[in-house]
């Protein structure tokens, strides 16, 4: 690939998601139905999950049959910011500032109130096996994202406000998650407040906000507390370098992204830190990461033992991974092969991406969150890290 071929991708992708206003669909969105919303059985479990699961799992789209509509996923909000900041420091222009002070406003709107600091949640309920999340119940995930954006934010501006959101976000992690501890005092975050369960990626993710935000506060409880959760997980690790998804038996399943969340997170920890016991750790699971999850064509295999579904998040997740741990360049010809492929196979000629391919069909359906946003960040970390002439061409 060359800078001509993401360049256009990138543009392609960047007018779409303008027109659509940033708002869109979601895979977990189901629930928003006015329809759903209508049935006597709503508050059932068993049918929460399958009707969710059908509109997922469905190539067609029956969002508007059931009324569900377009919104904004706060999650997706900070990936377009993120994006557009990797791409503010190679093209300076009050265009970009705006947009991205347009997405920090609307975060600063749509935050979750009455817990210890600032946090975010998505913009549906969402049934999981393990437990069941009302419309704005704040999480790890969404919030590490989003505090994240700010701080990339605060970077470039100096708005200290957006300094001040990140720490406020910190507190939330620290006080708000539940903590599970294992008999050597380390622990796993939980996913929310709302829920016990133990998933790696999701306690990585809010070891490394603190760690960042210990980079600019030097609170000494930061540092302790993101270390005790990087021990828990990195405990966790196989001997091969992957990690399960979590500790419940039917979580023991390994796959791309979340193996490359986990990655990065360690990296980031270290970086923000200063602490680097953990360099064989991120050495091994890189390792395992890029020898499983690609094939010699540049298909982006979903599971650690099955290509398919092939799933957007993926060749996403490999950029973000491999640029946070300074290696991109150093893996660009299988970077290039990845992208290749994606573009030409998951991206639709109106500029957006597909969600994913299985054997036998491709759901088309565009995806805010899980699709666009996590190709726009994606390409904007490809862009500014070959912004120069030596950009390595297929």
């Amino acid at each position: 690939m060359t800078k001509l071929d993401s360049n256009i991708a990138f543009d392609k992708l960047k007018d779409w998601c303008i027109a659509e206003g940033f708002k869109g669909w979601d895979p977990y969105d189901g629930l928003n139905s006015k329809l759903f919303q209508s049935v006597p059985t709503k508050n059932s479990r068993f049918f929460r999950l399958a009707w969710i699961q059908f509109f997922k799992r469905s190539p067609i789209n029956f969002r508007k049959i059931a009324l569900v509509p377009k919104g904004y996923n706060p999650k997706a909000l900070a990936l377009f910011m993120m994006g557009d900041c990797k791409r503010y420091e190679c093209e300076q222009n009050d265009g970009l500032k705006k947009q991205i002070y347009f997405f920090a406003d609307k975060l600063i709107e749509l935050q979750t109130k009455r817990y210890s600091g600032s946090c975010w949640g998505y913009n549906f309920d969402w049934q999981a096996r393990a437990f069941f999340q009302p419309k704005g119940t704040p999480t790890v995930v969404a919030t590490s994202f989003i505090a994240n954006a700010f701080l990339d934010a605060y970077e470039l501006f100096k708005e200290k406000q957006f300094l001040d959101i990140a720490i406020s976000a910190s507190k939330f992690i620290l006080f708000d998650l539940n903590k599970t501890f294992d008999n050597d005092g380390d622990f796993c975050f939980s996913y929310s407040p709302e829920d016990k369960s133990q998933v790696y990626n999701a306690s990585l993710l809010g070891s490394r906000l603190l760690a960042r935000v210990y980079y600019y506060t030097k609170e000494v409880l930061l540092k302790n507390e993101a270390e005790k959760s990087i021990r828990y997980c990195i405990k966790a690790q196989k001997k091969s370098g992957a990690w399960g998804y979590g500790t419940l038996p039917y979580h023991q399943w390994i796959d791309n992204f979340h193996t490359g969340y986990n990655l990065e997170c360690i990296a980031d920890f270290q970086k923000y830190t200063g602490i680097n016991t953990y360099q064989e750790n991120i050495n091994r699971g890189l390792k395992y990461y890029l020898i499983t999850f690609f094939t010699n064509e540049g298909i982006p295999k979903y599971y650690s033992n099955s290509i398919y579904p092939i799933d957007i998040h993926a060749p996403a997740q490999l950029v973000a991974t491999l640029y946070k741990l300074g290696k991109l360049k150093e893996h660009a010809e299988l970077v290039n092969k990845v992208l290749n492929w994606t573009i030409k196979n998951m991206l639709d000629k109106k500029g957006y991406f597909y969600f994913q391919k299985t054997k036998h069909y491709t759901t088309k359906i565009p995806y805010m969150r899980w699709a666009q946003a996590w190709m726009y960040y994606a390409l904007s970390f490809y862009i500014n890290q070959f912004s120069q002439d030596d950009t390595p061409n297929d």
